[in-house]
């Protein structure tokens, strides 16, 4: 019988992690998020929480972990369904991940419980960190992200660069640029040099939304403003070529549900 994965899927070609495993420790019906990012693949987010608790046992990721067949993995990735921070074992499912896979384990997160010692500590336990800061200002996060009354983007911000001071590991600004956003460049480019990532993501809306995904063309020139501004940090894009890789997801509509398109 064809074992049934509820709460890991992809593998996924990622254009930031290769072939990506995903973990959802979320896997609700309805997305659990404390953001309602107008970009969101998901759709709108019916209620905002930001309470930690857990939502998915750890014993039940590795019992699907250990069902599944031979496979080439660059990352396994904590994201899916919401925001993984949100869920209060995150923490002790990256420690037991660790035990029984050899690859390295990345989090997508929104960053905004990183103003928290708990999730700071908690992250810091990943080899690689993907930070999203698409907001630049109060009044852009409340555009763009639409978050929880309790988040605040000061808050965000401060987190994300105590993190970096102490953090070991790898650690990636994601921004998703957009029409109402792209002439704000010089903004990000001072942000990045504040907190000083390893690497910055420059994205645009390329999964089905409502929302239009900028040109190549726009893409590149952003990027290049980074590169010119940014001393040693590395920068990438949504549209930089890579090399084709035939990776099989374990099924597509469990992935579909966390990513809106497989590949």
């Amino acid at each position: 019988m064809k074992p049934v994965f509820k709460y890991i899927y992809g593998p996924v070609p990622s254009w930031r992690l290769g072939s990506s495993l995903g973990i959802d420790l979320l896997s609700q019906e309805e997305k659990i998020c404390n953001f309602d990012c107008v970009y969101c693949q998901l759709g709108p987010v019916k209620k905002h929480t930001i309470e930690r608790k857990i939502y998915v046992p750890v014993e039940k990721i590795i019992e699907e972990l250990e069902m599944l067949p031979q496979t080439h993995i660059d990352y396994i990735t904590f994201s899916g369904r919401g925001e993984p921070t949100l869920a209060a074992n995150l923490g002790e499912a990256i420690k037991a991940v660790k035990l029984v896979r050899k690859e390295p384990i990345a989090v997508l997160t929104n960053s905004s419980l990183m103003g928290t010692n708990k999730a700071r500590e908690e992250l810091a336990l990943a080899d690689f960190v993907v930070a999203k800061l698409d907001a630049y200002s109060p009044e852009s996060l409340q555009e763009i992200n639409r978050p929880a009354n309790e988040v605040e983007f000061g808050s965000i911000l401060d987190g994300i660069k105590k993190f970096r001071k102490s953090y070991g590991g790898k650690l990636a600004l994601q921004v998703m640029f957009m029409e109402n956003n792209k002439v704000y460049i010089s903004k990000y480019v001072y942000l990045a040099n504040y907190i000083k990532p390893d690497e910055i993501q420059v994205n645009t809306p390329l999964r089905p939304c409502g929302i239009k995904a900028l040109t190549k063309e726009e893409i590149f020139k952003i990027k290049g403003n980074f590169i010119a501004s940014c001393q040693g940090i590395n920068v990438v894009c949504a549209y930089d070529e890579r090399a084709e890789k035939s990776i099989v997801s374990l099924s597509d509509e469990e992935t579909l549900k966390r990513r809106g398109k497989v590949k």
